[in-house]
């Protein structure tokens, strides 16, 4: 999208930090109104993350004004609130082509600008690696400074706490700013946020601590009094002083984050300030756009849409999604079952658990975004007597891996992983492509894992997996709409064994997951056998035996890196008992998938109709 010079002059002016800095103080209000009206206007043509970004416009301009990046170093937490910050780092002119194919990725990206300094994705790991940086800009003793911006959301996570924790006894110069919308991508939730929510951006608060600063402040002899009279009201609303302080952290805010002015002042400020530092800002997400603020979730990531409307195109597919199926059988099965306890890790929305949670709350819980936590707290309830199922994306899993292994399947405890966005997500790139769930779960002793070939197998497979109590169990479902399939009554079904849905000779098509409607086409065409494996753990090594024995080769198909995967079970059965049969795996190749949409990935790694065709075809030359 190019810049009009009539509708943005002062942001035409400002191709990167560096121009930033050169501008007139008073300009940086014109310059924010421009930046948040040139996001409205170009993500409402691209598509992508809006409502965070539209809450950072300021603390961007400010951090930017007062920093001297890219020298200076700041992290984005997450990646959602880094739009203006593209934006203003030289990406301007492509905006447009965020998350498309061969565009600007979804999120900050080392190879894509030198101002992005950390490659993120997922929450909670700016801390840490600004850590790092802090103490290695010490080493090199040349001023650097480092400044890390978190969300109230992704600050509930365990690894910023740890962060902070490390941080606070080391004494290195680095800023947190923690960015306090009440909002990360669902409400958040936690005894933490609550407490800075309604105490510390309350009124009480801010007129104590305000109105003490200006009054007493101008008097030299009494300004320890001062400090002591601020920590003391903060030890009335938080006993013992703020959780913040007694970490190490010099804690200044809250802080009005839509004040540029201000945040450059207070920035300043707070260069010179040595040892770990932490600003509070209050932001809202959404901010500028009355629709993004009045349901900052549904305007989270968004489809185009005409801004002057302010309404969201509704989803042209009568289709069902799977997060969709998913949370419809909660409500069925919760409705017969007071025993059933669904867990999230912040992600109630995109796991489809929005009817769950209003209609069963007691059985509902959303542990903010601690996937580790989630892991173990349903270990919990396994070991009581309770059935938890534990709703989690599959890139977000990979962050509890050691809790599956010693707190779930060491002791073999009945629960239900349901793995949505497993294979190709699609726009949101590498950190959110489900490439390596079948792999990292496959080695898992105990663990039973079902990959349902469309929407009717899924609600089966919640079922067999639900009501499996001789230990863990997870059904592995992507991104997207189903197939329009008629749903069948709920059956167990036998564990471990697959189905043969086309006869045919020669070759055998063993698919795992969603892509059988592309191997029934393939299969068609080379008058295969085509078979829906269904379990990826137990594999169903009978009828692996009879198709080697009635077949001249294999093919294996699957949604997930050919390394470990699937394919990988059907190999060591076949060379462990010695089958004599050629094997072809397809699946997702070695290396990080990166952003387009699913149809796109898809055709450009031959995992679509053709490009399996193409594969079989050109390993049987």
């Amino acid at each position: 999208m190019s810049i009009e010079i009539k509708n943005f002059p002062t942001l035409a002016l400002v191709d990167n930090p560096i121009q930033l800095r050169m501008l007139p103080q008073d300009n940086l209000l014109a310059l924010c109104e421009e930046l948040r009206n040139f996001l409205l206007a170009s993500v409402s043509k691209s598509s992508g993350h809006f409502a965070s970004g539209l809450g950072t416009v300021e603390l961007t301009v400010a951090l930017h004004y007062v920093y001297k990046t890219p020298f200076d170093n700041i992290i984005w937490d997450v990646g959602h609130q880094a739009y203006p910050h593209k934006i203003i780092t030289g990406r301007r002119n492509r905006i447009a082509t965020i998350r498309q194919r061969n565009g600007l990725h979804p999120f900050p990206w080392r190879g894509e600008s030198e101002y992005d300094i950390l490659s993120v994705g997922h929450s909670s790991t700016s801390i840490s690696a600004g850590l790092g940086m802090a103490v290695a800009a010490k080493y090199e003793d040349l001023g650097r400074r480092t400044v890390c911006v978190i969300g109230d959301g992704a600050i509930t996570a365990g690894m910023a706490f740890e962060a902070m924790n490390h941080a606070g006894d080391m004494k290195y110069d680095i800023l947190v700013v923690l960015n306090d919308n009440e909002m990360s991508i669902s409400e958040n939730v936690g005894a933490l946020n609550n407490h800075l929510a309604r105490m510390l951006s309350g009124k009480f608060y801010l007129t104590l601590r305000e109105g003490g600063k200006k009054v007493l402040y101008g008097i030299t002899p009494i300004k320890e009094l001062v400090k002591r009279t601020t920590d003391h009201i903060k030890g009335i609303i938080l006993p013992g002083g703020t959780l913040f302080e007694k970490l190490g952290f010099n804690y200044i805010g809250p802080v009005d984050g839509h004040d540029v002015q201000g945040l450059i002042h207070t920035l300043n400020n707070m260069r010179n300030i040595k040892g770990p530092k932490l600003l509070h800002i209050i932001t809202k997400k959404g901010c500028g756009y009355a629709p993004a603020e009045q349901d900052p979730i549904t305007w989270h990531v968004v489809p185009k849409f005409d801004p002057l409307i302010g309404l969201l195109p509704k989803q042209k597919s009568e289709l069902l999604t799977y997060s969709m199926i998913f949370g419809d059988w909660l409500c069925t099965t919760a409705a017969n079952d007071d025993k059933l306890i669904a867990i999230t890790p912040a992600m109630r929305e995109g796991s489809g658990m929005v009817d769950f949670s209003k209609k069963f709350p007691r059985q509902y819980f959303d542990v903010a975004i601690a996937e580790q936590h989630a892991v173990t707290f349903a270990a919990g309830l396994a070991i009581s007597g309770y059935k938890p199922i534990v709703a989690i994306y599959s890139t977000f899993l990979q962050r509890a891996y050691d809790q599956i292994i010693h707190d779930i399947a060491i002791q073999n405890l009945p629960v239900l992983f349901a793995i949505d966005r497993g294979g190709i997500v699609g726009y949101d790139g590498p950190t959110h492509q489900g490439a390596f769930d079948l792999s990292y779960l496959r080695c898992i002793p105990n663990m039973v894992i079902m990959t349902p070939s469309d929407e009717n197998e899924c609600r089966m497979m919640f079922h067999t997996g639900y009501n499996y109590h001789c230990g863990p169990s997870a059904v592995r479902y992507p991104r997207g709409n189903g197939t329009g399939v008629i749903f069948s009554a709920l059956k167990i079904l036998p564990i471990g064994k697959g189905i043969v849905r086309r006869q045919g000779v020669n070759i055998a098509i063993l698919n795992f997951g969603t892509l059988l409607a592309q191997a029934e086409k393939v299969a068609n065409k080379l008058n295969a056998t085509l078979v829906d494996m269904r379990f990826v753990k137990p594999l169903d090594t009978g009828l692996i035996t009879k198709l080697a024995a009635s077949n001249q080769a294999l093919v294996t198909i699957e949604e997930n890196t050919i390394i470990g995967g699937a394919g990988s079970g059907v190999n060591e059965y076949i060379m462990r008992k010695k089958l004599l049969v050629p094997v072809l795996n397809i699946g997702l190749p070695d290396y990080f998938i990166p952003h387009g949409s699913q149809e796109e990935i898809r055709t450009s790694i031959n995992i679509d109709s053709d490009g399996i065709l193409k594969q079989i075809e050109q390993w049987l030359r």
